[in-house]
């Protein structure tokens, strides 16, 4: 305490002087004399360092005894440059192109069933058949009127070959021919649409109408197929990203229900917009090689449309707005090591969102300690301590 009162009485008697010297200088100034007065301002000069001196050792000395500090307590963290992926969340929809509901051709009785339901089956494999109403019968008589006509032309056209008979009893023989060909091949193809076929190579799904059953063209749903092999996601994307959401881009697909995360990519991106909802199409492959993932499940997508390879993110709870709308964060500046220092407020400029983090284009750079706990209650240029010092997501 006596080394505080000491300092405090040869504050006070400078601080007497100066009011001295204050009239010494009114003096000097009214005399005019260029000399004096230079040699009077560099006497001033050596006389406030020596109170800057004095004022700086009465602050720490202040600092020292001073148990209760009057500062806000606060954390920090410092800034760094990362890789940063933005990621699209979107949901979409597994399917493929092999699920197709088979329907027949031909209207009649449905008299066989050649397959059941979970039995694999091959591309041009027999299903089922249907009646074919005595086309059967009709095809075997008109192939013996073919094949009369064909031997009746064979026989025709050796005689006109050999200049025998006349052209018009060729070309009759040779039409008659032709013609009972043709009546022939139109009631094999009517025959042919009794026969249900496999349309591609997979598994019989579902066996929807049963064997005795009344089917119409087109219309009965005989039985489902489906081929695992080829499996996508199809999800809309807003028009708004179609400069970023193109063929090539990495995707992460979560499947819930499977509990399953594949990385993959798009492999085709539509080149039209859908005026009702301005979204575009987008096609995202997806292997299936244990055949788990099956038509129609739920899938959550991370679409990487965007890539800073030196991105600052840091946490959008710290950062704050003001009047003129323009977003700031408060760094320490001067920190001693005690852990004071002062609060400075920064404006910046922010790009893209990714969860609780946002990306900062500028105002801060690599390194810069930021204000985090504590950050809504300080001022710009109030003294802060730091409790406790960490770098973003690894605290000491």
């Amino acid at each position: 305490m006596k080394h505080i009162y000491s300092i405090l009485i040869v504050t006070l008697i400078l601080v007497s002087c100066s009011g001295d010297k204050k009239n010494s200088v009114e003096s000097v100034i009214d005399k005019g004399n260029l000399e004096t007065i230079r040699q009077k301002r560099g006497e001033l000069v050596i006389e406030q360092q020596a109170l800057n001196d004095q004022i700086k050792l009465l602050d720490e000395k202040i600092k020292t005894l001073d148990t209760t500090k009057h500062v806000p307590l606060i954390t920090t963290f410092n800034a760094k440059t990362e890789v940063f992926n933005h990621v699209l969340e979107l949901q979409g929809n597994v399917t493929t192109k092999n699920l197709l509901t088979i329907t027949p051709e031909y209207n009649g009785i449905l008299t066989n069933v050649y397959v059941k339901e979970g039995q694999k089956v091959s591309k041009g494999q027999l299903l089922a058949k249907i009646d074919d109403g005595g086309l059967s019968q009709q095809i075997a008589q008109l192939k013996i009127q073919a094949d009369l006509a064909k031997t009746t032309f064979e026989r025709q056209k050796r005689l006109w070959d050999q200049k025998i008979g006349s052209e018009i009893q060729y070309l009759q023989a040779k039409s008659s021919y032709e013609s009972q060909q043709e009546a022939v091949n139109q009631i094999n193809q009517q025959i042919s649409k009794t026969l249900v076929r496999a349309p591609f190579t997979g598994t019989i799904d579902d066996v929807i109408t049963e064997q005795g059953s009344v089917v119409g063209a087109g219309q009965t749903q005989l039985m489902r197929i489906v081929n695992l092999d080829n499996m996508y996601i199809e999800t809309e994307v807003p028009e708004r990203y179609v400069a970023n959401v193109v063929e090539g881009k990495k995707v992460t697909v979560e499947l819930p229900v499977l509990g399953k995360t594949i990385e993959t990519k798009i492999r085709q991106a539509g080149d039209v917009i859908n005026p009702a909802n301005r979204t575009f199409k987008v096609e995202i492959e997806i292997p299936n090689d244990d055949k788990s993932i099956k038509p129609n499940l739920t899938a959550r997508l991370k679409i990487n449309d965007y890539t800073n390879e030196n991105g600052l993110l840091i946490p959008q709870s710290v950062i704050s707005e003001n009047a003129e709308g323009s977003q700031y964060v408060y760094v320490v500046t001067d920190k001693d090591a005690n852990g004071i220092g002062v609060a400075k407020r920064v404006i910046i400029e922010t790009g893209k969102t990714q969860g609780d983090n946002i990306e900062v284009l500028s105002g801060i750079e690599n390194g810069t300690e930021i204000i985090k706990e504590g950050a809504r209650s300080v001022r710009d240029g109030q003294s802060v301590e730091v409790i406790k010092y960490k770098e973003e997501g690894n605290e000491n």
